[in-house]
């Protein structure tokens, strides 16, 4: 009885594999098949992309043989880096200087003479605000280039995803699901369960 039911196992196996083999790729060449036969690290990641994403892929796909698309990337891709390094540039100065205010206005703490330790809090506060007043249109500005870098990026992002949808849909119709395997599996298994319920 157990080489039965092993003989039937195996062959239940055989006849899946055969079955699996026989389902032909399909015909329509689309961005998703190729996208996952390079994802191995061949795919350029752009500043936005995020590892194993499969809209990122797609896209990277699309731009292979599309010029307008890679002078695009290449374009974002740059503006990013260049507002990057205007702001740390910028940023670093006023960075530096918020940095001696507070450590002056720490320090000042550590006077003992309570008119002596008024007058140069006082003065580290005028000169501060000074500062600030001075500055207050270049932080203006780095907010703005921030908030734009945030736009630029959940557009691109928006323009990725919209590009991508189309390249999905090709994908879901060039692979059609059926029920049929599925059917003939679950009669299989039932085949099988009836031969396993005789079985004593």
């Amino acid at each position: 009885m157990k080489k039965i039911l092993f003989a039937s196992v195996l062959a239940l196996a055989l006849l899946s594999c055969r079955e699996n083999k026989s389902r032909q790729a399909p015909v329509v060449e689309n961005a998703v098949d190729n996208a996952e036969s390079s994802v191995s690290g061949s795919i350029k990641k752009d500043t936005y992309s995020r590892n194993g994403n499969l809209v990122h892929e797609i896209y990277q796909e699309l731009i292979k043989n599309d010029k307008t698309l890679q002078d695009l990337d290449k374009r974002i891709e740059i503006i990013d880096k260049e507002a990057e390094d205007a702001m740390t540039e910028y940023d670093d100065v006023i960075q530096k200087s918020e940095t001696y205010y507070n450590d002056a206005a720490e320090l000042s703490n550590s006077v003992t003479d309570s008119v002596t330790k008024k007058k140069i809090e006082k003065e580290i506060k005028t000169s501060s605000d000074q500062y600030n007043l001075k500055t207050q249109a270049i932080r203006d500005l780095i907010t703005k280039i921030k908030a734009n870098r945030v736009t630029l990026h959940d557009q691109y992002v928006v323009f990725k995803i919209r590009k991508t949808l189309p390249e999905i849909k090709k994908y879901q119709n060039a692979h059609p699901l059926k029920t049929d395997h599925l059917n003939q599996f679950i009669n299989k298994q039932n085949q099988l369960l009836e031969e396993l319920k005789k079985l004593k």
